[in-house]
């Protein structure tokens, strides 16, 4: 790829090596990483890589390959392999696949996604930052450990159904964990489609107010009211999007909405929404398959509403269903499709410590970890809490805890969600593959297992 060359005209030039059906996926990401531990850098990368892509279609079946190198040469061997990988699986299955074909192309909305700033990717912007989280952590005698990141990512797709697509978004992320000599520990994150937004001195400050004096008291495994950080809320509900909202599961009758949609599932107070232009998200025009994303209700006043679809699950579902735009990979992921963009509206609290105020015993939880699926159907999950949780004694937020397993129903908890903080901020993980927008919930029992 020369520098006059877009990622547009590249993915054209690969459509011209495509043997019948055929989408071209062109992506360039450009970043930049920084990690430290015990307060100083320990590693830094800056990746500049050109990936390009091809879905090849024979009768209903699907072929993948993709090559890093742009010559005319590796892009025509790419194509074949795509094909030849389409033709194999029609001769081995012995009748016609599931994939409708590629989808009418369509013009995407904007979105407000790419920062020039963040599109610099200035090294410098992370020395300063890691430096303002090491300088906070000191005031309180702690030591900082995590990451900061930055990206810019430019996607063109070309089909010969007619779609000429592309978009290019940025994208920072900051993970502060502060901790002291005992090991005790807090944490705190933002993310971001402004990268100089992120502030580092805040991020540790946040993470060091979590790291409590006293030794961690053992707590009683049982059913406890809980207070959920936004980080703690996001990683349930960014699950919760896989068990109850994947349409590929849904139509089997394996998703935790099967039979379900038009009924109550969670409390009056949960309103929950696929929406990739929100502010303060990471927005996205479209999706891996070219189709072009918008706003879903998937739950209202605790009411399921609709599952989200990619080509493949959408033809599957039948009765008139299409894709809602939510393709992983060109073709469809095989485990289906997913909400990336989540944003749970706030409520009335103004902070935790008035959600923690009706709480005469129980857990403020500021992040999980280890979270793993349980029950699909049941969307019964299991995992531990992290980097800051304490008791909630008479309203007040007091002691810190060890840390707990827990072993709990997803939308069980929901139906329980007592109040809803009236901010909320963006929860993604380091690779950024999806985000939540949420606030922090008070829900009337969490289980705990040990």
């Amino acid at each position: 790829m020369s520098r006059a060359e877009s990622t547009g005209e590249l993915a054209e030039r690969g459509l011209r090596h495509g043997e019948g059906e055929t989408q071209v996926t062109v992506v360039r990401e450009r970043s930049l990483l920084a990690r430290f531990a015990r307060s100083q850098p320990t590693q830094a990368t800056e990746i500049d890589d050109v990936t390009v892509s091809f879905l090849s279609l024979h009768d209903g079946h699907t072929g993948a390959a993709e090559t890093n190198d742009l010559s005319d040469d590796a892009l025509a061997a790419a194509a074949r392999r795509a094909a030849a990988a389409a033709r194999a699986a029609a001769r081995a299955a012995g009748a016609p696949g599931d994939y409708p074909g590629l989808p009418e192309p369509a013009e995407p909305s904007g979105h407000d996604g790419f920062d020039p700033e963040t599109a610099r990717l200035d090294p410098g912007s992370a020395g300063a930052q890691l430096q303002a989280a090491f300088g906070a952590c000191a005031e309180r005698g702690l030591q900082a450990f995590g990451i900061w990141t930055a990206g810019r990512v430019d996607t063109a797709i070309a089909t010969t159904a007619g779609a000429r697509l592309r978009e290019e978004v940025t994208d920072g992320y900051m993970k502060v964990i502060a901790r002291d000599e005992a090991g005790r520990s807090g944490w705190a994150a933002d993310a971001t489609s402004a990268s100089g937004q992120l502030d580092g001195a805040a991020l540790a400050r946040r993470a060091a107010a979590k790291v409590g004096p006293g030794e961690p008291v053992d707590l009683a495994p049982g059913e406890y009211p809980v207070v959920l950080e936004p980080d703690a809320v996001g990683w349930l509900l960014d699950l919760l999007g896989y068990l109850a909202f994947n349409g590929l599961s849904h139509t089997e009758g394996r998703g935790a909405l099967a039979g379900r949609l038009g009924t109550r599932v969670a409390a009056p107070a949960i309103n929950l929404s696929d929406s990739p232009r929100f502010a303060g998200t990471l927005p996205r025009a479209f999706d891996a398959e070219g189709v072009s994303k918008a706003p879903i209700p998937l739950i209202q006043d605790g009411v399921a509403h609709a599952v989200v679809h990619d080509s493949r699950s959408a033809a599957h579902a039948g009765d008139g269903a299409r894709s809602t735009g939510h393709a992983l990979v060109p073709g469809g992921a095989p485990y289906g499709p997913h909400p990336t963009n989540l944003v749970l509206i706030g409520g009335g609290a103004a902070d935790e410590h008035e959600l923690a105020a009706p709480i005469e015993r129980g857990l403020y939880v500021t992040r999980l970890w280890y979270v793993n699926v349980v029950h699909e159907k049941s969307t019964l999950l299991t995992g531990m809490t992290r980097d800051g949780t304490y008791l909630i004694e008479d309203g007040r937020i007091t002691r810190p805890v060890k840390d707990l397993r827990f072993t709990q129903s997803m939308l069980e908890a929901l139906s329980g969600t007592e109040a809803v903080g009236s901010g909320s901020k963006l929860q993604a993980s380091g690779e950024l593959f999806g985000c939540s927008r949420v606030p922090a919930l008070r829900l009337r029992a969490f289980t705990f297992s040990s």
